[in-house]
């Protein structure tokens, strides 16, 4: 088998997913899964995909991440590893669609309006 690669985006984070046959290990950066992601809520975020399917010990993932915060990288690793998936076998996307993980999430932040202090927030009104 050949290296598949996808991409995934979250916010401002950006994952390239190389996804070839292999043991099951996950590099990020040339780093550990465990040593980029020391919660194991965004460790478990990036392998849900590959547990909802079973797949966790078959396939070796790396995976370039920049931009955005940890959330959003691991959110972003998450749907490139989704979308690998599916380009190996194509009948696995109804079960990862029925999870979410195949829906890019499109929000993101409202840029700053000029004349305000924020997006949506105005300057304090002052009657007199």
């Amino acid at each position: 088998m050949e290296v598949i690669n996808a991409i995934g985006r979250r916010k401002a984070a950006v994952a390239r997913v190389y996804l070839s046959e292999g043991t099951g290990k996950i590099v990020i950066n040339k780093r550990e899964l465990a040593n980029y992601f020391p919660s194991t809520i965004l460790q478990y975020v990036v392998n849900q995909p590959l547990n909802k399917l079973g797949v966790a010990e078959k396939y070796d993932i790396k995976i370039n991440l920049n931009g955005g915060g940890y959330k959003g990288q691991a959110e972003a690793a998450r749907l490139g590893i989704a979308r690998a998936l599916v380009k190996i076998n194509a009948d696995d996307k109804p079960a990862l669609r029925a999870e979410g993980f195949m829906t890019r999430d499109p929000r993101v932040v409202e840029r700053k309006k000029p004349g305000q202090p924020k997006a949506r927030k105005k300057f304090q009104f002052s009657k007199r």
